[in-house]
C-alpha cells in the first residue's frame, strides 16, 4: 500500500511537471480560431504544424540557433576552464585571506546580472565590444557557483592523492586538469548543464548587448513573434518555444546520468 501511494505521488508530481511543456506542445498544433474558441482545452481537433512553418517563414532560426548555442557552449567551458583552479586553490591550497575568498565568492552568488549590466556596458561601449560575440560570453566567463561546486567536490579529494602527483613531477596546472578534472567529471557535466540552459534562455543580456541580427539569439527572436496590435499568435509563440526548448532537453538527456552520479555522490 505504501509503494503503490508513493507510485501515485511520483506520477502526481511527474505530471505537475511535465504538464505546462506537454500543454505548449498541444497549443502549437493547434490553429488560432481554436484557441480563440476554447482557450482552456488544449487538445487539438487535428494536428496541425503550419504555425512551425511560419516560425520556420518569419524568423531564421538556423543563425539564431547557432548564435544562442555558440555562446551558451561558450561561457559553460570558460566557466568550467576558470572554475577547476579557482575551485582547487580555495579547496587544497593555503595562503593569506582564504577564508575572505570564499566569503567573496559565496557573496557573488547574491549578486544577479541585472545589478551589474550597467557598470558593463559602460567597459565594453568605450572599447568596441557591445553588439559582439565577446560582449555576450566574456561577462560570464567566472561563474561563483561554478568555483563553489568544483570548491566542494575538490574536498573529498585526498590530499595525498595530490602530493603524490607533486612528487611524480606534476604542475599545479597538470594536477588541476590533467588529474582531477577526470575525478570532477559529474560535477562539471551539472556546471556544463546549469550553465549551459541559463545562459540559452537568457533575455535581458543578449537584449541589452546587441543591436544586430547577426549576433542576436534565438530567446530575442521567439520574443519577436508577438505581433503588437493584432492579438498574440498562441500557436505561433508556442511553436517557437518548443523550438527553443529542444535543445536543451536533447542536452539534459546526454548528461542525466552524469548529474544523478553527482546527486548520489553528494547524497552518499
Amino acid at each position: 500500500m505504501k509503494r503503490r501511494f508513493s507510485w501515485i505521488l511520483l506520477v502526481l508530481v511527474a505530471l505537475l511537471w511535465v504538464g505546462p511543456y506537454a500543454w505548449m506542445v498541444l497549443t502549437s498544433l493547434r490553429t488560432l480560431p481554436e484557441i480563440v474558441a476554447a482557450p482552456a482545452w488544449p487538445i487539438p481537433k487535428s494536428i496541425q504544424f503550419e504555425a512551425y512553418r511560419e516560425v520556420l517563414r518569419t524568423i531564421p532560426v538556423g543563425r539564431y540557433f547557432l548564435n544562442t548555442t555558440a555562446m551558451a557552449v561558450a561561457i559553460a567551458l570558460l566557466q568550467i576552464l576558470l572554475a577547476l583552479p579557482a575551485g582547487y586553490a580555495l579547496a587544497k591550497l593555503h595562503f593569506v585571506g582564504k577564508k575572505v575568498a570564499f566569503a567573496l565568492v559565496l557573496a557573488c552568488l547574491l549578486i544577479p546580472a541585472q545589478v551589474t549590466f550597467v557598470p558593463v556596458f559602460s567597459m565594453l561601449g568605450p572599447i568596441g565590444l557591445v553588439n559582439t560575440f565577446a560582449a555576450l560570453t566574456l561577462p560570464f566567463g567566472v561563474s561563483a557557483l561554478g568555483t563553489f561546486l568544483v570548491r566542494q567536490a575538490l574536498l573529498s579529494v585526498p590530499d595525498e592523492m595530490i602530493e603524490a602527483a607533486r612528487l611524480d613531477g606534476a604542475s599545479e596546472l597538470r594536477i588541476v586538469y590533467g588529474l582531477l578534472a577526470p575525478m570532477l567529471r559529474p560535477t562539471l557535466a551539472s556546471l556544463f548543464l546549469f550553465s549551459f540552459v541559463f545562459h540559452y534562455n537568457d533575455y535581458f543580456w543578449p537584449l541589452v548587448m546587441t543591436t544586430d541580427d547577426d549576433v542576436r539569439t534565438l530567446p530575442l527572436a521567439v520574443a519577436l513573434l508577438r505581433e503588437q496590435g493584432t492579438g498574440v499568435r498562441w500557436h505561433i509563440v508556442m511553436a517557437g518555444n518548443v523550438i527553443l526548448s529542444l535543445p536543451v532537453l536533447a542536452l539534459f538527456a546526454a548528461v542525466q546520468k552524469q548529474i544523478l552520479r553527482a546527486v548520489t555522490a553528494r547524497v552518499g
